[in-house]
């Protein structure tokens, strides 16, 4: 399929909307990123945002100050310490106009006459308010994911597809990678809350579930914030990652993977944010047998 490339337009008389997709990692906004760019409206990028070469600010996969001080790899994990939330979310660390310049040469569109500019960082989620400062007529797409399916596919990650020093900081270290996926959701949860209810007028918000369950509404409620998009299907086969298969709600999937351990751990750090999780209509999981209580003996 050919392209027309960024580095050939004017992308800045352009592009009318920049169009954020603002969800957790391992959330599905890859699938909802990719249904996005297959839109002849959109001028999409050839990786994540914060991959492009250009980028410039903080990103997940470089080592960063870690707990007691040591060099550590955020990776999908970029919400569980507080020095790199603050790292994240601060202004400084950020130059959007460089950014958005290496944006617009890297992207591409179906259409020479594409006016809509789709892109996805997971770290979007902490820094909406300087995307709207910075790029014109910034519209958002908020989504959540069950926190149990959420936590599993970060853990099964590290596990067998991150770079072995991802996970050799948790077992050199003996710290617990199911509390630090728990946390890195429960953070990730307090942002998207307050980012649903101070963007209200720049963004809707739906469920990973909700999008698999009714892709066609899920659509609808995408067009009436960029109408441009009249031709986006999500009830759709695509490839995303390891998958190649039609929009499926995975959760089942992904929850039944988990033991009574694993459950136990990332309920001792829901359970302080059991506000939030209500928020979003998800519920604390009952441990599958004894093991919660004999720990608390």
């Amino acid at each position: 399929m050919s392209y027309v490339p960024g580095a050939d337009r004017d992308l800045a008389t352009l592009i009318g909307t920049h169009l954020f997709v603002v969800c957790p990692n391992n959330s599905g906004s890859s699938f909802l990123t990719a249904a996005l760019e297959s839109c002849r409206a959109t001028w999409r990028l050839p990786q994540e945002g914060q991959m492009i070469r250009g980028f410039a600010g903080p990103v997940t996969y470089r080592a960063l100050g870690g707990p007691g001080g040591e060099q550590w790899f955020p990776g999908l994990l970029w919400a569980s310490e507080r020095s790199w939330l603050d790292l994240f979310t601060q202004p400084s660390s950020y130059d959007w106009p460089l950014t958005r310049k290496a944006w617009y040469f890297h992207a591409r569109a179906h259409a020479p006459d594409a006016s809509v500019f789709v892109t996805k960082s997971t770290q979007h989620l902490l820094h909406a308010e300087q995307l709207v400062r910075h790029f014109r007529n910034a519209r958002f797409l908020f989504m959540v994911r069950n926190p149990y399916a959420v936590c599993e596919g970060i853990c099964r990650r590290y596990r067998t597809r991150l770079p072995p020093r991802y996970l050799r900081q948790f077992e050199t270290s003996g710290r617990s990678l199911p509390a630090a996926a728990a946390t890195h959701v429960a953070n990730c949860l307090a942002w998207q809350r307050r980012n649903v209810e101070t963007y209200r007028d720049r963004g809707v918000f739906f469920t990973y579930e909700t999008m698999c369950a009714d892709p066609a509404g899920a659509a609808r409620t995408i067009r009436t914030l960029v109408p441009e998009l009249d031709d986006l299907i999500l009830r759709r086969r695509l490839k995303v990652k390891e998958y190649d298969e039609m929009l499926t709600d995975m959760n089942e999937r992904q929850i039944t993977h988990l033991d009574a351990a694993q459950i136990a751990a990332f309920n001792r750090v829901f359970r302080e944010h059991r506000d939030t999780l209500g928020y979003f209509g998800y519920e604390l999981m009952d441990c599958p047998d004894t093991f919660e209580r004999r720990q608390a003996i």
